[in-house]
């Protein structure tokens, strides 16, 4: 069994509110559970207005489909969300 974990740094520019970035990630959660199947949270950063860590978990039995999992999902927010830019990531295998 092959656990891939991802950290994801995102930054949310014009936000005014932890109302506000509650929304955005709360959309980016949904949206990313349904589509890939993996686990996501919020793991950091939770009293800034403008940024957001999200933490990603993903299980299989290919170390290579779980790492293609989860480039896909930082992927999928670079293309899909241009409200929030991907500051950073990283990508680990256990």
């Amino acid at each position: 069994m092959i656990i891939g974990t991802c950290i994801i740094e995102l930054h949310i520019p014009g936000n005014g509110s932890l109302k506000g970035k509650r929304r955005v990630i709360k959309s980016i959660m949904a949206r990313v559970r349904n589509q890939f199947n993996v686990s996501i949270a919020e793991v950091d950063n939770h009293d800034l207005w403008q940024s957001a860590t999200l933490g990603m978990a993903g299980v299989a039995n290919d170390s290579a489909y779980v790492h293609g999992l989860l480039a896909r999902v930082v992927e999928w927010i670079e293309t899909n969300r241009l409200d929030v830019q991907v500051v950073d990531y990283r990508i680990e295998m256990f």
